[in-house]
């Protein structure tokens, strides 16, 4: 045993001869040698999930966005259990009418909506226009209720549904516009829908054509889409199939797609020119190509993995259903892609053998494993470390100077187009009755209180107008007052209004409404962030230190990525919040960055960071367990998994990029945010400054004390 103040350096061992199979190694030896039984497995798994991927855009559900146990949450619970749907969840109806509303073609369109709406079973019923509540004082603009007769979920679906029958109704001097919050998630799921598939078709040509370029032949690229295409059905399918037990919502779908494509590409760039290494550059047989592949890429891969999954898995820790849903989602698509690339992909790999370079590039050697470029590259960086380390971090903490500033808050109206029907309708609704009226308060008190409430109501200088209070209806103790504050829903002095009336008003009252619901669940994001990134970042530095058993190292490649994070998040800032190439980007910018957008996308991009950086130290380390040389450790990393990720970083960033071309604002956000991080962390803090941190720290870096030595699982990455 090496003494414990110094890095442990195994002796070298020759790569070719004495090999023996780990046990990555040997499963991927086992699924070569028995396609029959491997094939038919994946057959019954894609099939069988694939038979309901088609249902997945009808199936998942476009709500959930709230915050489980507040007090929101529980007014909408409250009115609609007693005052017939009458909650946040209600479909709205504005009917605007040249002349008087109740007469002549505005009356006619009134009835014809009230039996639209009354013949949908998810509508519990329908509340017509009152004077001094839902009829403008004019007289031209006048609001239908219909109250929610399901859960939130299949409200957004009713409103989906009811669309078009409604605005139908429009005529000469008659428009109706359906709106609400569940109209608002319907339009906005369309528009959504609409730029992913944009989007998607926009970035598979330009992926294909990066992965050409990747892996030099049309055969070889191709392996990545077989691995998207199987996770994707399978995942698909697979939520269609747990939405029907637990809502799901269609976002987890989206993310999906993406997290799939990526990590399959990843994942098959790095087996594929392992695999081409060892059997045509080294002419092993295929069985031993095949087993030091998984014995080493595979490894990687594997950790990889559990590193994507371990940092989603703490977005599971924000309790909205929303958000674990999609994190759910995305943790799915992963566990299937991984399981096509450690058993589907050796496979195929077997089974094609060098006919995966058909239709190669006429400059390709396709068994080059160490790259030439990046090896030079490599010995740049350790002949001048702090000249291009200084100049990375540099840019890195430029970029992220901004984040400084950052603003929150849930997204505004202006998220959907100009010409969608719960934009058009929050318009009219604000032009009749005020600026804060689609934000309307719902405060459900004790009949007791009513006094009291309406009192307190009347008197805060942040409400405009109270509506007469409304008894119950099955003779409960609750009475339902609705409140029209003085400023629009996304006005961050709406906060304070509510904090304050949730001090003021009597004990036991609740304040919900669907404003309130999205600042009820900024208010849990807010504190759900830093237990999130604190989580990510344990489990992160965990993951790295067994596999590695290198606590230096695995410290400093976790620290690493908060860099590129902060780095992108300060990009957001720039151009959400403050508006810069807004014009580019054919955006309204909302003053703020969305409130989701720090702790989902914290996590995704954290994922993706790790992901690279298990890449990079695998190899660093498999050259070090073979050298015990820390030169060779960072020189044959960069060298050997330079390309790899170059490749995938490309393939990323055009994919995320193109999803801040099309759309609403949200998909901008992802669009830019993500596409930032993955060009600034894997082309400045994995090809640069990690290299450079190999460099500084040198045999340090893998200095292990005998104590972990004994209580960590023993991984090594060389291959014997």
């Amino acid at each position: 045993m090496a003494d414990t103040t110094r890095a442990v350096a195994p002796p070298a061992t020759d790569r070719t001869q004495g090999f023996q199979a780990g046990p990555l190694g040997r499963l991927g030896v086992w699924v070569a040698t028995h396609a029959r039984v491997v094939i038919v497995a994946w057959i019954l798994v894609v099939v069988g999930l694939g038979f309901f991927a088609p249902r997945v855009e009808a199936s998942l559900s476009g709500a959930g966005w709230q915050a489980e146990g507040s007090q929101s949450v529980a007014a909408r619970q409250v009115a609609g259990k007693h005052f017939g749907g009458d909650d946040s969840a209600a479909i709205q109806v504005v009917v605007r009418s040249d002349g008087d509303v109740l007469q002549g073609k505005g009356a006619a369109a009134l009835r014809e909506a009230t039996a639209i709406l009354q013949r949908d079973h998810r509508i519990a019923r329908v509340v017509q226009p009152q004077p001094g509540m839902t009829i403008s004082r004019d007289r031209h603009t006048a609001i239908l209720i219909a109250g929610a007769g399901a859960d939130t979920n299949e409200m957004v679906k009713a409103a989906t549904d009811l669309k078009g029958p409604l605005e139908r109704l429009d005529s000469n001097g008659v428009q109706v516009t359906p709106t609400g919050a569940s109209m608002l998630w319907s339009d906005f799921n369309a528009a959504n829908l609409s730029a992913m598939m944009k989007s998607e078709m926009l970035s598979w040509p330009i992926t294909l054509a990066i992965l050409v370029l990747a892996f030099g032949a049309l055969v070889a690229a191709g392996l990545p889409l077989v691995l998207t295409l199987s996770g994707l059905l399978a995942s698909a399918g697979s939520l269609v199939l747990i939405n029907s037990l637990v809502p799901v919502s269609i976002w987890a779908m989206n993310f999906a797609m993406m997290f799939a494509l990526a990590l399959g590409i990843d994942y098959a760039l790095f087996l594929v020119v392992r695999y081409r290494a060892a059997r045509i550059g080294h002419d092993a047989p295929r069985e031993t190509a095949i087993a030091q592949t998984m014995d080493t890429a595979g490894k990687a891969v594997l950790l990889s993995g559990l590193t994507v999954l371990v940092s989603l898995s703490a977005v599971l820790l924000v309790p909205s259903p929303a958000f674990r849903s999609m994190a759910g989602g995305i943790m799915l698509s992963v566990v299937f892609v991984l399981a096509a690339t450690l058993t589907l992909l050796p496979l195929v790999l077997f089974t094609l053998d060098r006919r995966i370079d058909k239709l190669s590039l006429p400059w390709v050697h396709s068994g080059e494993h160490r790259s030439p470029r990046f090896a030079r590259w490599g010995e740049r960086l350790w002949r001048q470390p702090l000249l291009f380390g200084g100049a990375a971090l540099v840019i890195l903490l430029a970029l992220a100077a901004p984040i400084t500033g950052l603003r929150t808050a849930m997204p505004s109206i202006k998220v959907l187009p100009d010409h969608s029907a719960a934009r058009v309708g929050y318009d009219r609704v604000q032009a009749a009755f005020g600026p804060g009226a689609p934000g309307t308060l719902q405060i459900l008190t004790d009949s007791t209180d009513t006094a009291i409430a309406v009192h307190t109501l009347r008197h805060d200088p942040g409400i405009a107008g109270v509506m007469p209070p409304q008894t119950a209806a099955d003779g409960s103790k609750w009475v339902l007052l609705q409140a029209v504050p003085r400023v629009d829903p996304s006005d961050p002095a709406l906060a304070h209004t509510v904090g304050r009336l949730r001090v003021e008003l009597p004990s036991g009252t609740l304040v919900g409404g669907a404003a309130v619901e999205n600042l009820d669940l900024k208010s849990q994001l807010d504190r759900s962030t830093p237990i999130v990134i604190a989580v990510v970042l344990g489990l992160g530095f965990l993951l790295l230190l067994i596999a590695l058993q290198a606590p230096l190292i695995a410290l400093l490649g976790t620290l690493a990525s908060l860099l590129s994070t902060a780095a992108a998040f300060g990009v957001a800032r720039l151009i959400f919040q403050d508006g810069l190439g807004s014009g580019l980007l054919h955006f309204e910018p909302q003053g703020f960055l969305d409130a989701w957008a720090p702790v989902f996308f914290f996590a995704m991009i954290f994922a993706i960071a790790m992901d690279y950086t298990v890449f990079l130290l695998a190899s660093a380390k498999e050259h070090w367990e073979e050298s015990g040389d820390a030169r060779e450790a960072m020189v044959g990393a960069v060298a050997h998994s330079g390309r790899v990720i170059f490749a995938a970083g490309a393939v990323m960033v055009a994919v995320f990029f193109t999803f801040a071309l099309s759309g609403p604002l949200p998909p901008k956000e992802m669009g830019v945010i993500l596409g930032f991080a993955v060009l600034l962390d894997a082309f400045l803090v994995r090809l640069v400054l990690l290299p450079v941190l190999l460099r500084l720290t040198g045999r340090a870096a893998w200095w292990s004390p005998r104590l972990l030595q004994r209580v960590l699982p023993s991984i090594r990455f060389a291959h014997h």
